[in-house]
């Protein structure tokens, strides 16, 4: 029976989640699996990873072979440096505490980087936070002014059409009040008959 190391996926669609297991080549992907060894996650920056480096330095040990994502995971890891070193004690190139220290040498310094790139990541987001904010503020003054300017523009418009009527008034009244003048006259009329009745009678 020959043993691969490979993910196997889980989590929900458009976020996957993998377990990362010792299983069987001939099982189904996401079959039955003899050892889970860790997970990984890359719905994170960077990447989460968990994985027991012991179980998996055994396994590669037994002749398992890693599939080519897993073995970039695990390599990353550390648990290909720590086979390597195991090789290196067992042909006697170096004792066992010299390999442990080397490989914790590297794990410090590998745990440092890490950092240092997360920290990296979130000083870019909250750069780009920043200008995103003020590109938002900029915006949004614009989206003021704009719209003063429009009110401005309508109030404008509007004292014209309010001032039209006020000129208008006086020449609408001007010939009622001339009306009555016209007729005065007509009323006089009656006046001057009454005189002629008069002669008429003497």
């Amino acid at each position: 029976m020959s043993v691969r190391i490979r993910l196997q996926r889980h989590g929900k669609k458009g976020k996957p989640f993998y377990w990362i297991v010792a299983a069987d080549q001939r099982s189904k992907r996401d079959g039955k699996y003899l050892e889970k060894l860790g997970t990984y996650n890359p719905n994170f920056n960077p990447p989460l990873v968990e994985l027991n480096i012991d179980a998996t330095v055994k396994w590669i040990q037994f002749g398992a072979q890693p599939s080519h994502t897993a073995k970039s995971i695990i390599s990353k890891e550390g648990a290909l440096l720590k086979n390597h070193l195991l090789n290196g004690v067992k042909k006697g190139a170096m004792t066992e505490d010299e390999a442990d220290k080397k490989f914790e040498d590297w794990v410090s310094e590998k745990n440092k980087k890490s950092e240092d790139k997360l920290s990296q990541i979130q000083k870019e987001l909250s750069e780009k936070k920043k200008k995103e904010l003020a590109l938002e503020k900029e915006a949004s003054e614009k989206r003021k002014l704009a719209a003063i300017a429009a009110a401005e523009e309508a109030a404008a418009d509007e004292a014209p059409a309010e001032e039209a009527p006020a000129e208008e008034a006086p020449a609408d009244e001007a010939p009622a009040e001339e009306a009555p003048a016209e007729e005065a006259p007509a009323e006089e009329a009656p006046a001057d008959e009454a005189p002629a009745e008069e002669e008429k009678k003497d």
